[in-house]
């Protein structure tokens, strides 16, 4: 080597040193700040060159607008009506995991011309309580969330904020009617968090399947549930080797609810014997994997799009708590059964049918996770009210 290649190959190394910490420096300095992502549409500029949105959807930290779940079907809604109505829409995801940080978001949205803000989810309640005050002039839309306070003493939904609570238990009891229907007897229900959305979804599921065991005849006991949580909504080794255990255990279905767990239990389920199966939540999770055979379905997307429907109409639902379910068809399975070894859509439409009439009081006696004065219901409060289902809790 040259004495003249030397400098230049030396040169070229403290080049690479200073890029390096340039590029570190940029990195840290992006740290905690609230991110906003260009999968919205085209926005309009404002008098600077800025891109204005007139719908912002906000998620949190871990959300995602193709997370094929909650925040996916929430994003689809907000799409819809912006494609069909010429509205501009965009999402903004908090770096931060606090009230803060959704605040922040909110802000962001708000700033870059947001008129109607969409959050998913019951970690936004009082980042929504919050907001609702500071922003009169945007609606707000709560999803799976009442607004309140820190120490939840005080409940408050504005003129300008719409909370839209699903019922659950009436999904997750069509998920175990049909898996009972369909020959099921050996039953898992692996929550997230244990929150009332999750479950409502599990309640609802065991009383699904002691419906189905009645109506089949079957004695106490023929029908089995496992029934946990996981703590978490992650794909995670843990979920999968927990998921894994129940099915060697001799669960043949799992109830996947909450989040990424779906992830974690599919893959347990690819990884046994060929006869296990998972229920999907929140949306049509059938494209995961093989192995889902159906899903306990919230409709998030026309749950939103009728809420901005309304607004456009200048009858936004603002100050309202409502609770969406059969009644709204809001609630339901997917339209394919081919993953069903005999339950077919004649018979969820028939199921479907008894629950909307409410025959023998099987939609307005179904328990939920409160009882009429809001009390908390347990899980050996509802395995008193089966007749055929054993449930066993799983810490």
């Amino acid at each position: 080597m040259h004495p003249g290649d030397e400098e230049e190959e030396i040169a070229m190394k403290k080049r690479s040193i200073l890029a390096l910490i340039m590029i570190a420096v940029m990195a840290v300095s992006g740290c905690g700040k609230t991110e906003s992502k260009e999968e919205g549409n085209a926005g309009t500029e404002d008098k600077n060159g800025e891109n204005q949105y007139q719908i912002a959807l906000i998620t949190s930290f871990n959300g995602s607008i193709d997370d094929r779940s909650f925040t996916q079907g929430s994003w689809e809604g907000i799409q819809k009506f912006g494609d069909e109505n010429e509205k501009t829409y965009q999402y903004y995801r908090a770096t931060d995991e606090s009230i803060d940080g959704y605040l922040n978001a909110i802000q962001m949205a708000v700033d870059n011309g947001a008129e109607s803000v969409i959050c998913p989810g019951y970690q936004f309640e009082e980042a929504i309580f919050r907001a609702q005050d500071q922003y009169p002039d945007v609606s707000f839309v709560l999803l799976d969330g009442t607004p309140h306070n820190n120490d939840y003493s005080e409940y408050k939904t504005a003129e300008n904020t719409y909370s839209c609570l699903f019922a659950e238990q009436q999904a997750g009891f069509l998920a175990g009617y049909a898996m009972v229907m369909d020959g099921q007897k050996n039953l898992g229900f692996m929550g997230g968090m244990k929150m009332p959305a999750v479950v409502r979804f599990g309640y609802g599921f065991a009383q699904g399947a002691d419906y189905a065991a009645q109506k089949q005849g079957l004695s106490s006991g023929d029908i089995s549930m496992k029934f946990g949580y996981t703590g978490n909504f992650d794909s995670s080794p843990e979920n999968q080797t927990k998921a894994a255990s129940w099915y060697r255990d001799g669960v043949t279905t799992i109830f996947a609810c909450g989040g990424n767990i779906v992830y974690s239990i599919t893959a347990a389920a690819e990884a046994a014997d060929g006869e296990a199966k998972v229920i999907g939540v929140d949306v049509d999770q059938s494209g995961e994997s093989e192995t889902v055979v159906t899903s306990a379905m919230k409709m998030l997307s026309t749950a939103i799009y009728d809420a901005l429907t309304e607004k456009e109409a200048g009858n936004f639902p603002g100050g309202e708590n409502a609770v969406l379910g059969i009644t709204e068809n809001s609630v339901g399975l997917p339209d394919d059964f081919t993953r069903f070894a005999s339950f077919s859509k004649e018979d969820y439409e028939e199921i479907y049918q008894e629950l909307l009439e409410d025959q023998d009081g099987l939609l307005s006696g179904m328990l939920s996770d409160t009882d009429e004065n809001g009390q908390e219901i347990a899980l050996d409060q509802v395995q008193a009210e089966l007749e055929i289902v054993e449930i066993q809790e799983i810490e």
